[in-house]
């Protein structure tokens, strides 16, 4: 019988401001202008006041240090992240309670249209801010650690958390790690428990990538009963430091000093790493399915062969309007987001939370939807 875990219980951070109602901005559809916008941040107007967002806990270093550098050079500007999970952070948005959302996964048809609603005119958009390998962590007495690896193909991983592997001494991965002495012990997976965006990006890699072996439709809730829940980025990596023999999946920068698996690509077996990541990204196209205007959706190739790249990527987004009922408000999204794309934002992101940084080509594609924001 596998040992019960406890889990931690995950606080809400950051109140969420609530935005005040003035008069609508007018008509702003402006998806195909092309963009001048300077990603220096030096150029952009200084803004005042109290603001919030609120979504993907995976965002949530990066944002806090964007936080702080937003807030260096706008000191009157008063900024809040609710690392609330991306499906509740949408939602929240939604509702007009913060003026941007964090999102691990795309805006879905329905929410593009419920958008129309909450943006004073147009329909919400979603720009790629954070790009980061998505870690399948492990805890293994003797085993694990910071840098310490174990070797899977995507039918293993798929099938431990699908529960039709349940021994760390299983053949499939003996097979992949004849050096290492894995011992006859339980697998406990651990998945999280909320509405998640990494869920989604990280089972859009199992079910593109191992085929048959994963059966399941493609969603930000996790599918089955296998396994155990926890709420968050945090929760996932706080239950799996608790109890040997654990596995689960969580944002890589949070990986701290578990053992991480290193991810069959080809003939090779690639650890997790920002330029790893980056490469799978800059490959990938843009999805011409997602409708509305301004919107940058990246669709991965999950089944790259590329040498030295990692398929399990978490493309971040942030989502905002093109107009907002206040205009304070929209001063301070086109500033901010401004920011966060811009090379000081991403290289501050990649410094506090290991990500890669947005390439100059896409920097491009996003600062033309940023511009698009009316701030009359």
């Amino acid at each position: 019988m596998r040992n019960s875990i406890l889990v931690r219980s995950i606080a809400a951070v950051s109140g969420i401001v609530m935005l005040a109602s003035v008069a609508a901005c007018g008509d702003n559809t402006a998806s195909n202008t092309d963009s001048s916008a300077s990603t220096d941040t030096k150029t952009t107007e200084a803004v005042s006041g109290n603001f919030s967002g609120a979504g993907a806990s995976s965002q949530q270093t990066a944002v806090e240090a964007w936080i702080a550098g937003f807030q260096g050079t706008n000191p009157d500007a008063k900024v809040a992240y609710n690392p609330s999970g991306s499906g509740a952070g949408v939602s929240t948005f939604l509702t007009g309670a913060t003026a941007w959302a964090g999102s691990d996964a795309a805006l879905s048809n329905d929410e593009v249209e419920q958008s129309k609603s909450v943006c004073a005119s147009g329909n919400a958009f979603d720009i790629p801010v954070y790009v980061a390998p998505i870690a399948v962590v492990f805890n293994l007495n003797g085993i694990s650690g910071k840098g310490k690896t174990l070797n899977m193909d995507a039918d293993t991983i798929a099938k431990i958390f699908d529960g039709k592997i349940t021994k760390w001494n299983d053949d499939a991965i003996k097979q992949q790690n004849p050096k290492v002495d894995l011992p006859d012990l339980d697998i406990t997976v651990v998945h999280r428990s909320d509405k998640s965006g990494t869920t989604k990006n990280f089972l859009s890699y199992v079910k593109d990538a191992a085929g048959d072996a994963w059966s399941y439709e493609l969603g930000e809730n996790w599918p089955n009963e296998v396994g155990q829940g926890a709420k968050g980025t945090s929760g996932v990596i706080s239950t799996v430091q608790q109890a040997d023999g654990t596995i689960g999946y969580a944002d890589a920068s949070q990986a701290g000093e578990l053992g991480t698996v290193a991810v069959k690509v080809g003939d090779d077996y690639v650890p997790f790493s920002a330029e790893a990541a980056a490469k799978v990204v800059d490959a990938s196209p843009l999805d011409e399915s997602a409708t509305g205007d301004n919107r940058v959706v990246v669709k991965l190739d999950h089944n790259t062969t590329e040498a030295g790249a990692y398929p399990i990527v978490l493309v971040s987004y942030d989502i905002a309007c093109p107009a907002y009922k206040d205009a304070d408000t929209a001063k301070f999204v086109k500033s901010w987001l401004t920011y966060v794309v811009s090379d000081e934002g991403q290289q501050t992101a990649a410094s506090a939370a290991g990500s890669a940084p947005l390439s100059d080509t896409m920097r491009q594609k996003v600062l033309k939807s940023i511009d698009a924001i009316e701030t009359k």
